[in-house]
């Protein structure tokens, strides 16, 4: 074929080629603008149709610090950590990892609440779309803002793709660490991968010391891509019924006015601690729920 009919006729398949693209995006949805970050402070990783976007929370669970009890020294770590991030200066990302229930999620939130008008941002990304992480950071990067990427109970099992995106987010990349962005990330594992009996037998013994086989290393090398690591505990029975009274409190109802009422309301704390099998945060904001809203009712009687 000629040279000349050659190229006429690639030009006529790029058009061609480019009609059809128009074609298609014309049936997608349009693109969903950015949140305006001045009015939101808060925002969720969504998806549609493949396409991801930023949806700004209109209303973030704004959480006390004050109203998290029996964790002071998490408290005291994260909030430092913050602070460093939101003014300018180095800081960590950071693994929350122990018992559920015992305030990881509620502590990151916390720090929305305390941080927000100082610049702080937060945006929650599922699991399944750790894989846009990359994206997410280059939609921020130029914001004036300090944006914190909340993964929450963040496990996985072997071979899902969001492990390495997170790894390379971390610090795996040849692109440098955007400044402005940091994660946290709360999980029940502490190296975020499920552990098998069978890699013990990878462990090779020199001389006095003891070395991990491959399959344990690879799986400690995510966890420790994080440089600040915060553990949480089981709560003991004092922790649990001060949060009880903390949470009460937050819902205001009134202390106990004899010691009868304090002991039948301990008793009662206690009781839904043991139908759920914890003691923690949790339980006991959902205790004070339950109370404060059995308290209501009886009064409109």
């Amino acid at each position: 074929m000629p040279t000349i009919a050659r190229e006429a006729a690639l030009d006529a398949l790029v058009r061609r080629a480019e009609g059809v693209l128009s074609r298609v995006e014309a049936l997608l949805p349009p693109a969903v603008p950015d949140p305006d970050w001045k009015r939101v402070t808060a925002a969720r990783w969504r998806k549609r149709n493949g396409r991801g976007y930023l949806q700004g929370v209109s209303h973030p669970h704004s959480i006390a610090l004050a109203d998290l009890v029996a964790i002071d020294a998490q408290k005291q770590a994260i909030e430092r950590n913050t602070r460093q991030f939101v003014a300018g200066l180095p800081a960590n990302n950071v693994l929350l990892t122990g018992s559920r229930g015992t305030g990881k999620s509620s502590l990151v939130k916390a720090m929305l609440a305390r941080f927000a008008t100082k610049g702080l941002r937060l945006i929650e990304v599922d699991k399944a779309d750790l894989v846009d992480l990359p994206d997410i950071a280059e939609r921020i990067e130029r914001e004036p803002y300090r944006f914190i990427v909340f993964c929450d109970d963040l496990t996985f099992d072997a071979g899902e793709r969001g492990y390495k995106a997170l790894k390379v987010m971390l610090d795996g990349s040849i692109a440098g660490a955007a400044g402005n962005v940091l994660v946290y990330a709360t999980s029940n594992r502490r190296h975020l991968l499920p552990e098998y009996f069978a890699e013990n037998l990878e462990t090779r013994h020199e001389g006095d010391e003891v070395h991990p086989g491959e399959s344990v290393e690879e799986k400690v090398s995510l966890s420790e891509r994080f440089g600040l690591w915060v553990s949480f505990y089981p709560f003991a029975q004092d922790d649990y019924l001060a949060a009880v009274a903390r949470w009460l409190a937050h819902f205001e109802v009134k202390p106990a006015s004899s010691g009868r009422e304090a002991d039948e309301r301990t008793r009662e704390a206690l009781q839904f601690a043991l139908q759920r099998g914890s003691r923690s945060g949790r339980v006991a904001w959902q205790f004070a729920r339950h109370y404060a809203g059995g308290l209501g009712l009886e009064r409109r009687k």
